[in-house]
Formats: C-alpha cells, structure tokens, sequence
C-alpha cells in the first residue's frame, strides 16, 4: 500500500468508526471536548477577563457585548462561566482521581491480604460508607477549612469507599485466575503479584465506575461551593455563582441559568459516555466468554 493511500485510509476509518457511535455518546464526547476547551484554553471561547469589576453596567441584560450579562459587580457572567470551567472540573476529576487510586490499592490488598487486614479494612470501610457522601465530605472540610485542594480531598475521601468495595471484589474474582497461582508458584513475591496481575486486571470495571462517578464528584464541588466551602472568591466556580445570582433571578436570570445549566450538561455528558464505556466493556466480557 502506498503511503498517501495508507494516510487517506485513516482519516476514512475514523469518520466510519464515528457513524457508527451513537448520536447520544457523540454528543456527549462533544460536550466534553468543549469543556476541555474551556479549562484548558478559556480565552479561546471567552476574550473578556473574568474579574473585571464594571459597576456602572451591573446587571446589564444579555447582549452582543456580554452574551449571558453581567452580574452585581459588572462581571462578565459568559467569561465567569467559560473560566470556572476549571476549577468545577478540578474538583471532580481530582476527587475522582484520589478516590481511584486509594479505593484500587485498598481493595486489592484486603483481596489479597491475610483475612484480619481484609476485615479490619472492610469494617472501616463499612462505616464510612454509613455516612452520607456529602455530610462525610462536609466533616472534612470543616477539620482542613474551606479551598480547592480541601474540597478536592473531602470529596475524594467520601467516595473512596464505593471504589474499595468494587475493587476488593474484582481483586477477589482476578486472584482466583491460574495465572496469578502459577505466578507465585513460580517463586514471584505476593506483592509483585498483586501489582502485575491482579491490579491491572482489575482496573477495566473501576475505570468505568470512575467515568460515572466524575459526573457526582462535579455536582458535589458545586454544592460544597454553592455553601462557600469550595474555591474562594474572587476565582468563578459554577457553584459558587449559582449562589450568588440565587437572590437576582428575577431581575438576571442568567447568573443563575448559566452554572446551572453547565453543571447538568457535565453531569449528562459524562453519565452518557460512562455508560457506554461499560456497554462495550460487559461486550466486551460477553464476547470473550463465548
């Protein structure tokens, strides 16, 4: 094959990978390649600066200067929204992030650990799983105190458990394999076992689980933020400007309908793509096991 057949041929098979993938999933990846956009870049989408005070147009109504208005002090309320992407979306993907990693190497070591650290594990794990995920993450913070970071940690810390759970079972299901028994039989030391083979083989399903968990770990940095526990003004954070235009919706509605609306389209994008990722995972299984 030619090189500049073999160059078309890749463009052709993504665009025919991308009819195939359903307009709800394509929809979803799309809102979250413009969030992407909006944390990583936001003078892309928004050119005014998100913290210039203007209070003799406080108020204004949306137009073609300021598409979404402005609030009580004259702020940009599209350039609030298009740079608060970041730390909404730090929030939640930081929580989850922690709550993967820490829920992953705890589930595999009471899996794999002798039956006293499996159940001291479990029954710590059982009472955090007895508070409520927000009242757990609220505790926390009011120990550290209010900010970005301490938000990202109680939010993390109050969804670790869940993952801890999945973990030990799937560690339970990965470490009952041959391989993992003819590995150690072999002379291959327990924990090189665990990190080799019982780990990775248990990531798939949690990676999933995180995907659908992001979209809870989002909503909680915005009501921790709606409460003033989250990121600290003057920085914008959707939750954080719900709470400030609750009390102006009559007079500009958009400082209220523009968080609110990109919480619930991040919430919606990444439940659509995390259920599809584990569609095509439990597929996946299915066709491996005929």
């Amino acid at each position: 094959m030619s090189v500049p057949a073999l160059a078309f041929s890749r463009p052709a098979r993504a665009a025919r990978a991308a009819r195939r993938l359903p307009l709800g999933p394509l929809l979803a990846w799309a809102v979250l390649v413009l969030l992407a956009v909006a944390a990583l870049a936001p003078s892309l989408l928004a050119s005014q600066p998100p913290n210039a005070v203007d209070p003799v147009n406080a108020l204004a109504a949306p137009g073609s200067e300021h598409l979404l208005g402005t609030d009580q002090l004259g702020r940009d309320v599209f350039s609030r929204l298009v740079h608060g992407t970041r730390d909404s979306l730090v929030v939640g993907l930081g929580a989850t992030g922690l709550a993967l990693g820490a829920g992953a190497l705890l589930g595999v070591l009471a899996a794999t650990s002798r039956a006293v650290v499996d159940e001291v594990l479990m029954r710590l794990t059982d009472i955090l799983l007895a508070f409520p995920g927000l009242l757990l993450a609220l505790l926390v913070i009011a120990l550290l105190g209010p900010g970005t970071g301490h938000a990202t940690l109680a939010i993390g810390l109050s969804m670790a458990p869940g993952f801890v759970r999945l973990a030990r079972a799937q560690a339970l299901g990965v470490g009952r394999a041959d391989y993992v028994h003819h590995a150690v039989g072999f002379g291959q030391r327990p924990w090189s076992a665990r990190l080799r083979h019982v780990l990775p083989n248990a990531l798939p399903p949690l990676v999933v689980f995180a995907t659908l968990s992001i979209s809870g770990a989002v909503i909680s940095g915005a009501s921790l933020s709606f409460l003033g526990l989250g990121p600290q003004p003057p920085d914008p954070e959707w939750g954080s400007m719900l709470a400030e235009g609750r009390g102006q919706f009559e007079d500009a509605w958009a400082l209220a309908l523009g968080p609110g609306v990109a919480v619930l389209l991040t919430a919606a994008a990444l439940t659509v793509v995390g259920r599809d990722l584990q569609r095509r995972l439990e597929g996946r299984q299915g066709h491996g096991r005929r």
